[in-house]
């Protein structure tokens, strides 16, 4: 785990999931 990210999520449900997974993909670092 890193000490800074670019993207941060609120929100764990289908839609924060699918947010988190997609941002991911496209390299960001997301918390």
């Amino acid at each position: 785990m890193h000490d800074r990210h670019e993207v941060v999520i609120a929100g764990a449900g289908p839609a924060g999931a699918q947010c988190a997974r997609d941002v991911a993909k496209r390299g960001y670092d997301v918390l």
